[in-house]
């Protein structure tokens, strides 16, 4: 159990990791104030009621507004990954250096210590003791 936890943790730190990093558009189209078309990646298609240009008319100087519009998000990733130990304080840098020191150190006091137990062989089992006497757990 603990170790399918370990993974479904690593993928989705992995997926975080992924995610955090990448760039995307999101390109939309209105027609009017309604949403028409929505595109991830690429240019939203167009409802086909766009105007080619303005039409100015010299005779009473209108102008004809297109009614279509598109809006186009761009959600930027983040680019730096990499934390810069060149920025850190004296009191952090000599936190990193003491709390690396006394990790390294942690275990060698386990490979330095010798089994007692090493010549020690058990003795053989030829009967079942519990069997022998009748000494059940209930």
């Amino acid at each position: 159990m603990k170790q399918v936890f370990k993974k479904i943790a690593a993928l989705l730190m992995a997926f975080v990791v992924l995610f955090s990093t990448m760039s995307f558009t999101i390109s939309e189209h209105f027609c009017g104030d309604s949403l028409v078309a929505s595109a991830l990646f690429s240019k939203a298609e167009s409802c086909g009621m766009e105007m080619e240009s303005i039409i100015v008319n010299s005779d009473c100087n209108s102008v004809k507004k297109d009614c279509c519009s598109n809006e186009i998000k761009q959600i930027e990733g983040q680019s730096n990954l990499k934390i810069d130990f060149n920025n850190l304080t004296n009191a952090q840098q000599e936190f990193v250096a003491v709390f690396t020191y006394s990790y390294l150190n942690l275990f060698d006091g386990i490979r330095n210590k010798p089994l007692l137990l090493s010549n020690y062989i058990p003795p053989l089992v030829h009967q079942d003791m519990t069997v022998l006497y009748g000494v059940f757990r209930i």
